[in-house]
């Protein structure tokens, strides 16, 4: 069918006037935009960004213009707003990670860094960022013990314990025992005790990679005292008791204790993962270093930066002798700690509660009155909203079948994606077919931030 185009009007489907005018009129007009574009030179010289390239590095503020820029060609904003649109979409920092909100109910998520450290840590990083004496005496100015501070520290806190190391993370923590005791030796264990500590790494493979042998006893779900004596011999390296942190045996079960194993008179490693080093109210399943030492362990190893609330590096603790072995091996000096781990673990340990710490012990009902306010407060701005409660848990291998009552936000399924990717990430979970944003892990003063996140969430 023909268009039908009046005299001297427009064409009804495009608007184009019959003799092409307003096409060309509008073709003009946006390269008369784009021609308005600033140069990226010009943009450079806005205040702002002269600020940002000492910060953040030349690189990655010519990205942010040349971004801005491409939105300016495509329409998406006049070319005024080229250095506006550029410092918006500045980050933060130089580095890659973004800072989230972690309101899945997991207080250790693994997959967000585990612990999170306290304000006392990351002001000890800071400090440490430059120039330190993590390795010299400056009243002597002569070479001293490398963090002989943040080792007294970790003393202080198990007094059970002669002496200390701290390495790099808790598997490295095994290794490096394995290899400096029982390579080309065997390490007697439990079959029930032949874990798989995550991303498909698995015990048995890290220990047989330091030289040593791993003789196997007892069974899945029963194994005794007798079991270990039958199989420690002249070859004997230790005994190695490792805590089942990520799962549990119910039923029909056994486990030697390990003051029954440190009675055989061999050395006994016990590796109790979470890092808790003395007894935990709310966790009295979970082992720790300071009740082991006690019980017989020659050398306790375990993460710093679990349960403990501190930096990823792995903690060992025990007998002065075999510590010294330990330390002094060669793969002692690859498995070091670097400076801001030694400060962050020495203010966590001497600092004040730990976020860890205050998620744990968070009150239900305060959690619960949390939730209702924001709730409260969403819905009145016409989100979809409800406070509900929730259970949550504890993660990062640890304490296995513990359930900490919480509160939670509860919002469409759709919110999941969009706060994960919103200015300010949120990390949720999907349960029941809405999205839900647990508050025991979510510090009381990143409220607002929450609730701004969702707001932002709400207008798409």
């Amino acid at each position: 069918m023909e268009r039908q185009v009046a005299a001297g009007g427009a064409d009804e489907r495009t608007g184009t006037a019959a003799d092409g005018t307003a096409g060309s009129s509008r073709r003009r007009d946006t390269a008369d935009a784009r021609r308005r574009i600033p140069r990226t030179d010009d943009v450079l010289r806005d205040p702002r960004l002269i600020r940002a390239t000492c910060r953040l590095g030349p690189g990655v503020v010519k990205e942010a213009v040349r971004l801005a820029q491409e939105r300016a060609r495509n329409g998406s904003i006049p070319p005024e707003q080229v250095g506006d649109a550029a410092a918006a979409l500045l980050p933060a920092t130089a580095g890659g990670l973004r800072a989230v909100i972690n309101a899945t109910g997991v207080v250790l998520h693994t997959n967000l860094g585990r612990a999170p450290l306290s304000a006392a840590a990351r002001q000890a990083v800071q400090e440490a960022a430059g120039p330190t004496d993590v390795e010299l005496d400056l009243r002597t100015g002569v070479r001293a013990r490398r963090g002989r501070t943040a080792l007294r520290a970790l003393h202080d806190r198990v007094p059970s314990a002669a002496a200390v190391h701290v390495v790099n993370n808790g598997a490295a923590a095994l290794v490096l025992v394995a290899t400096a005791l029982a390579a080309g030796k065997d390490i007697v264990i439990s079959r029930g005790e032949m874990v798989e500590i995550g991303d498909g790494f698995r015990l048995p493979d890290l220990l047989v990679s330091t030289g040593a042998r791993l003789r196997e006893v007892g069974t899945t779900n029963r194994t005794t005292v007798a079991d270990y004596a039958a199989a420690i011999g002249p070859d004997t390296g230790f005994v190695l008791k490792v805590h089942p942190s990520n799962f549990r045996i119910t039923g029909f079960t056994r486990a030697a204790e390990t003051g029954e194993v440190a009675a055989l008179e061999v050395p006994v490693v016990v590796d109790i993962g979470s890092g808790l080093l003395a007894p935990h109210p709310l966790l009295p399943e979970e082992p720790d270093a300071e009740t082991q030492l006690r019980a017989g362990a020659s050398l306790v190893t375990a993460s710093g930066d679990k349960l403990l609330g501190g930096p990823q590096c792995g903690l060992l603790l025990g007998e002065e002798e075999l510590m010294r072995t330990v330390s002094r091996h060669p793969l002692a000096r690859a498995l070091r700690v670097d400076k801001l781990t030694l400060a962050a673990l020495e203010a966590t340990l001497t600092g004040p509660q730990t976020p860890t710490a205050a998620a744990l012990s968070a009150d239900p009902a305060h959690l619960m009155d949390r939730a209702v306010r924001l709730a409260e407060v969403l819905s009145a701005d016409g989100v979809d909203v409800r406070a509900v409660e929730s259970a949550a848990t504890v993660g990062g291998g640890g304490a296995p079948g513990v359930t900490l009552p919480s509160a939670a936000l509860s919002l469409p399924d759709s919110f999941a994606a969009v706060l994960r990717t919103g200015p300010v990430p949120v990390v949720g979970r999907l349960e029941a077919g809405r999205c839900l944003l647990d508050l025991r892990a979510v510090p009381q003063q990143d409220d607002e931030r929450l609730a701004g996140a969702v707001r932002s969430a709400a207008r798409g």
